[in-house]
């Protein structure tokens, strides 16, 4: 039996705070070849997640905030934020489906965020046309850049 509980939360914090990546996952699957992935994910201020869209294979993907508060874009091909959501452990909406093939990213909006990502398997590394290519891949200079933007960006804007 594996639980989530308060422990394993702010051990996740803690990892993802002293990441380079600013982020840290605990996988609740054993194996990656399992047909669901379930995880937690702790995502500091400041952590870049490059959009990206599951697609080949076509996969949906389910967030549910488990502390703190992170925004969801999706974006539309024309480089522009077409939704924006706040998942909030004290708001209004906990938890979101993002639809196979939406491009989308999540960005921390406040310190000691975690949430829960349930996804079909089994793990592929996703293929680099499944990935913005309009987007700096994580850790290169322009990254920092697009990671501010996600915080600010309203939907109508187009993505820098």
């Amino acid at each position: 039996m594996k639980t989530i509980d308060k422990k394993l939360i702010t051990d996740l914090i803690e990892q993802a705070k002293v990441s380079p990546r600013k982020r840290a996952h605990y996988n609740i699957h054993p194996h990656l070849d399992e047909n669901v992935h379930r995880l937690c994910i702790a995502v500091e201020p400041g952590s870049y997640v490059r959009p990206h869209r599951h697609l080949d294979p076509k996969k949906w993907e389910l967030l549910v905030i488990l502390k703190g508060k992170i925004d969801v874009l999706i974006f539309n091909d024309n480089k522009e934020v077409s939704e924006r959501y706040q998942l909030d452990a004290k708001g209004d909406i906990r938890g979101m489906e993002i639809e196979a093939g939406a491009w989308h990213t999540f960005v921390s909006m406040e310190e000691g965020s975690v949430v829960m990502e349930v996804k079909q398997g089994p793990y592929s590394y996703p293929p680099e046309k499944d990935s913005c290519q309009w987007a700096p891949r994580e850790g290169e200079k322009d990254a920092v850049e697009f990671e501010a933007w996600f915080k600010k960006a309203k939907v109508g804007d187009k993505a820098p």
